[in-house]
């Protein structure tokens, strides 16, 4: 299933020249990836932390397609590519209608906050995210 987040271009997030800064469409990704979570929670990622369990970014590729500018309202689709018992491949593709602006591939893996070492994916994540 591809969660969809949306948000609007501001002027913080472009060059002196109005295209969209590089590295903000990491921030609009870990935005959309949060959200993707928030949607399996009832709440917020507050119930994932209390059980001691939280993502980390391993490694992220990126392409970007087309630039993106002021004002644009763009879209994140976040789907799950692959699981593992320990960690996770998120495919991202921002998105200006039906440009494409970038794409993304982002492995993330679990840890345990209070041991910093890798936790199993829990079985319910893995199920709501693949639906």
């Amino acid at each position: 299933m591809k969660y969809k987040f949306n948000c609007r271009v501001y002027f913080s997030d472009t060059d002196a020249g109005g295209i969209v800064y590089h590295a903000r469409y990491l921030d609009f990704a870990e935005h959309a990836r949060t959200e993707a979570l928030r949607s399996v929670f009832s709440s917020s990622q507050n119930e994932l932390l209390s059980s001691d369990i939280a993502f980390v970014v391993k490694s992220i590729n990126i392409s970007y397609e087309k630039p993106g500018y002021l004002d644009d309202l763009i879209t994140v689709e976040t789907s799950l590519k692959e699981a593992k018992k320990f960690s996770a491949i998120f495919l991202q593709e921002v998105k200006r209608g039906d440009d494409i602006l970038a794409l993304l591939e982002v492995k993330v893996a679990a840890i345990s906050l209070s041991k910093k070492r890798p936790v199993l994916i829990p079985e319910e994540i893995i199920n709501a995210l693949s639906i």
